[in-house]
């Protein structure tokens, strides 16, 4: 089974009130200023002990596998490139993903050079819908939640929109922070079913609006839409709870010889004659990741049809229990 690799801490210089999940950071234990044989922190590093990503297998694309190489931002699983603006650049990796399926892809912000003129910030980040607290159910339940559960201090500058980017379909959400004389410009659309969004942060909208505009060279899979984004073609079909027991002809419990109290959510994809194929743990201790896998193994599903014909399928299946949901407020149209 592949571990994740260790990741660094993203450091952020500005933040959005509603689309950076806090994710918990256990201490590694120990004092090692009393302990000769400790082996010290690599600079800039905090080592997390306990749950964390890993996959089934290293060759099938997970979301958090992304990376800027050569000034693009390519990630193989949701199928995207991006060109970084010039003077632009990445300087950390973003943290694990969190047991609600929230990722920080990618953090973007100004070179050095360019610090003195040029402030602000670009987040690539996917909250996956199999297990997002919210009651949201698509990109634009989930924008609307958002917007109608901000906090007082923050105005809304632009309600939710559609806006055609590089030929796809974004939603779009701008709002500020007055006395702090921010600005967040979202846009958002649906991959895979995870919400795909790029926020960018500033103080200056003119900066905003011009990296905006540089999106157009993004390439995103066909499939990417607020209102689609189900997989199908060339990536297996997203399904919601498709792990129930009409569609379930085998299935074998866990067996787990610790407790750790925690959620265990798990994205896996079902080939065509109903064998679990690769599973992607969001979060999990590693004496779980190994239980769930020997027991996943040995299922067998239903196979799904589409024009008569099977396809691979993608789905969640939550083990322990579940983070709490957020109450439904405000989650439906667009509106003012």
């Amino acid at each position: 089974m592949r571990l994740a690799r260790p990741r660094i801490l993203l450091l952020l210089v500005f933040f959005s009130p509603f689309l950076v999940r806090a994710q918990a950071v256990a201490p590694s234990g120990g004092d090692f200023s009393q302990n000769p044989d400790a082996t010290k922190l690599p600079t800039n590093v905090i080592m997390v002990k306990g749950a964390w990503s890993s996959a089934s297998d290293s060759v099938t694309p997970v979301p958090e596998s992304g990376a800027v190489t050569d000034s693009i931002y390519i990630n193989e699983y949701f199928r995207l490139a991006y060109t970084l603006s010039a003077g632009w650049t990445q300087k950390y990796t973003g943290p694990p993903p969190s047991d609600t399926g929230y990722y920080v892809l990618a953090q973007i912000r100004p070179t050095d050079a360019l610090k003195g003129s040029t402030r602000g910030s670009i987040l690539i980040t996917a909250q996956d819908l199999f297990f997002t607290p919210s009651p949201a159910t698509n990109v634009l339940e989930l924008i609307n939640y958002s917007k109608s559960n901000l906090q007082p201090d923050y105005k809304v500058e632009r309600p939710p929109a559609e806006v055609s980017i590089a030929g796809h379909s974004f939603l779009r959400f701008d709002y500020g922070s007055p006395v702090a004389d921010l600005h967040w410009h979202v846009l958002a659309t649906q991959i895979r079913c995870h919400v795909l969004q790029f926020v960018f942060t500033t103080r200056d909208s003119t900066l905003a609006e011009s990296l905006i505009q540089e999106m157009d060279h993004l390439k995103l899979p066909a499939e990417a839409s607020p209102s689609a984004g189900s997989g199908g073609g060339e990536v297996p079909v997203c399904i919601k709870d498709y792990a129930s027991d009409e569609n379930v002809t085998e299935r074998i419990d866990p067996v787990f010889t610790e407790r750790h109290f925690n959620p265990v959510p798990v994205r896996i994809l079902i080939g065509k004659e109903g064998q679990v194929k690769h599973i992607h743990f969001l979060s999990a201790f590693p004496d779980q990741a190994k239980a769930v896998t020997d027991a996943l193994m040995q299922w067998r599903f239903r196979p799904y049809l589409r024009d008569g014909q099977p396809v691979e399928v993608e789905t969640g299946v939550m083990f322990g229990h579940a983070p709490r949901r957020v109450t439904p407020s405000a989650v439906g149209a667009v509106s003012e």
